[in-house]
Order: C-alpha cells, then sequence, then structure tokens
C-alpha cells in the first residue's frame, strides 16, 4: 500500500496511529518531533504524513510549511492529528498546506478512512 510517517510526541498516541495504519496495509515510519519528522521526510519521501501540530524541537505547521516550500516534496500529502479545535486552528493549517484535519480526541476509524481518501487522491 502506502508509505506513511506518523508524527506524534505522545508515545501511546502514536503507538495507537501506528498500529492501526499497519493493520491497514500501510508501512509505518514515526517520529516524535518536528526536526526529526523533516529529516524522516525528505530521506523517506513518504505518500503521507500524519502530523501533530504541538511537537517538541519544531511544530507540526512548521514542518507543514517547510514541506510545501520544498519542490521536491510536492506530491507529500498531509493530515494533521491535533488538539488544537479552533477555526482559527483549522484555517492556519489548511494556510500552511494542510491537506486533512483530525482533531483530538478521534476516532481510528475515522483516522484510517481519511488516511484512504488522501491516498486516493494522490
Amino acid at each position: 500500500m502506502a508509505k506513511i510517517l506518523v508524527v506524534e510526541d505522545d508515545p501511546d498516541i502514536s503507538a495507537l496511529v501506528v498500529h492501526k495504519l499497519r493493520g491497514a496495509g500501510h508501512t509505518v515510519l514515526d517520529a516524535s518531533d518536528g526536526e526529526a519528522a523533516l529529516a524522516a521526510i525528505r530521506s523517506e519521501r513518504p505518500d503521507l504524513v500524519v502530523l501533530d501540530w504541538m511537537l517538541p524541537r519544531m511544530s507540526g505547521l512548521e514542518v507543514c510549511e517547510a514541506v510545501r516550500a520544498d519542490a521536491a516534496l510536492a506530491g507529500t500529502r498531509i493530515l494533521m492529528l491535533t488538539a488544537k479545535a479552533q477555526e482559527a486552528d483549522l484555517e492556519r493549517a489548511f494556510a500552511a498546506g494542510a491537506d486533512e484535519y483530525l482533531q483530538k480526541p478521534f476516532s481510528t476509524r475515522e483516522l484510517v478512512v481519511r488516511t484512504q481518501a488522501l491516498l486516493a487522491r494522490a
């Protein structure tokens, strides 16, 4: 299927997301901070990044903006998975280049469905 990078600093949430996406047949990598995420995106070229906003060392929003600024990464899909739930946060995420936005707490079933939909659009 697809190669997906999960970027989440909470180990329990990361393990849950990784487990569900692997169960859906994907190859899943993970990172726990923004700088490691950007390095992994550049080296591994995932099809999709499931990206938390509030990360150490570099925010998910900054990672999203860096990916969108790099023409070599233009095809990378980004799903923001975050506790930030204000309408202004949603607008900022899409303005930064996110393809999809899912708020925590989230349904793992919805997460898998949204990742499948994003990958189908690629």
